[in-house]
């Protein structure tokens, strides 16, 4: 809801408007969960955490539309890529943080709501910046008309000087999404591979825990067994996944985005794959070895499809509907993770970890089907290309 809500309103009222109000849904459900949840208050704690999704799910369609269109087209890859990726520091500090608490004798019940009261912090920090942020002159000038508010924006934002004579608008409005085949098919493309992504990610992250307690030993028992879970989920997290995000953030504009997400896509089918077809892996005496494939998938999902599925939507829609085509690609992934955390937990639960890895390969290979028919390559291509916005420009 988040994403398709915001995503919208950026494209209604204007970039400049709309942004850092996400923060805002994002601290309130952060603080809120932690300190005005009542002892076994389930209802009020959903609430809480539906706010803060929304919060989170706007800022999906807000930062990656506005980021790519400050960007030039030689790096606009990298810039957006960098700021999905800094939720790496995020994947890396959850488990360390949980540790430290834990192995200091703080009580899980206490653990968890300073686990999400901390979440608020970087929120909190940059929503001034986000607040004072000038419109993109693209914005400005293909939306709104206005190109002297514009070049004045290029100049005080990048020094750049601007004419400011009129061009051209794009009158695309949103339901050209659904109504122009070329921008449907590009959505099922963006929103299905994000969808497919976000089942086998956050399906086998929220399940990682559980996944790797096949790993404890059965003398490990309590607060160490959480702890010794969460000491894997960090080595995972800072060998494997950190590294993914960053590589790609730094390559995609060399290598191109469909590449990466192919990649990607075929190394999880294969590591997933391996994992299922051989039940001996996930024994403790053979844990290097699982542990050695687990994190391959992780590398791979981040050197893949979990940075691609957020540089892709906001350079193949239309500048006037960016925001949505943007938002329903992520709601598209977060409507993935729901049903993979969901179904995930019922598949280990029934059928154990070998069907349930077999099942996210599978869906991996899909999504690399997905990706090789309906997405196009943009790297390095100016956005009035990759967009295709031409075809509902009028020039003045």
């Amino acid at each position: 809801m988040g994403s398709v809500v915001f995503g919208r309103l950026l494209d209604y009222s204007g970039r400049k408007a709309i942004y850092g109000f996400e923060l805002v849904a994002l601290i309130a459900g952060s603080l809120g969960s932690a300190f005005l949840t009542p002892v076994n208050n389930i209802f009020m704690l959903l609430f809480w955490r539906f706010l803060l999704g929304v919060g989170i799910g706007g800022d999906y369609a807000t930062s990656s539309t506005i980021m790519t269109e400050y960007s030039s087209t030689m790096n606009r890859g990298k810039f957006v890529g960098m700021i999905f990726s800094m939720q790496s520091f995020g994947l890396i500090a959850g488990p360390l943080i949980s540790i430290a608490f834990l192995s200091n004798h703080v009580s899980p019940y206490i653990t968890w709501r300073l686990l999400l009261a901390i979440g608020a912090i970087p929120a909190i920090i940059v929503i001034y910046f986000r607040r004072t942020m000038p419109e993109p002159p693209r914005y400005t000038a293909d939306v709104r008309g206005d190109y002297k508010l514009a070049a004045k924006n290029l100049k005080t934002f990048a020094g750049l000087d601007s004419t400011g004579s009129k061009g051209k608008t794009i009158n695309a409005p949103w339901y050209v999404l659904f109504r122009d085949r070329k921008f449907l098919l590009t959505l099922i493309g963006t929103a299905g591979a994000w969808f497919l992504m976000d089942w086998a990610f956050y399906g086998n992250s929220i399940m990682s825990n559980s996944i790797l307690s096949f790993l404890v030993p059965s003398t490990v028992s309590g607060i160490h067994s959480i702890i010794m879970t969460n000491e894997y989920s960090a080595i995972i997290f800072g060998v494997a996944a950190f590294p993914g995000y960053w590589i790609a953030a730094f390559t995609i504009d060399r290598i191109g985005r469909k590449p990466v997400q192919i990649t990607g896509f075929a190394m999880m089918a294969i590591s997933f794959g391996i994992i299922s077809a051989f039940s001996f892996l996930t024994t403790y005496r053979f844990l290097d070895y699982f542990l050695l494939l687990y994190g391959i998938s992780y590398f791979f999902i981040m050197f893949g499809p979990n940075v691609t599925t957020f540089v892709y939507p906001p350079e193949v829609f239309p500048i006037s509907t960016r925001g949505l085509g943007t938002g329903i690609s992520a709601a598209g992934g977060k409507t993935g993770a729901f049903i993979g955390t969901l179904a995930d937990t019922i598949i280990l639960s029934i059928t154990g970890l070998h069907f349930l890895m077999g099942m996210l390969a599978i869906i991996a290979a899909i999504g690399l089907i997905l990706t090789i028919v309906l997405l196009p390559e943009t790297k390095r291509r100016d956005l009035g290309e990759t967009s295709g916005e031409a075809r509902y420009a009028e020039w003045k």
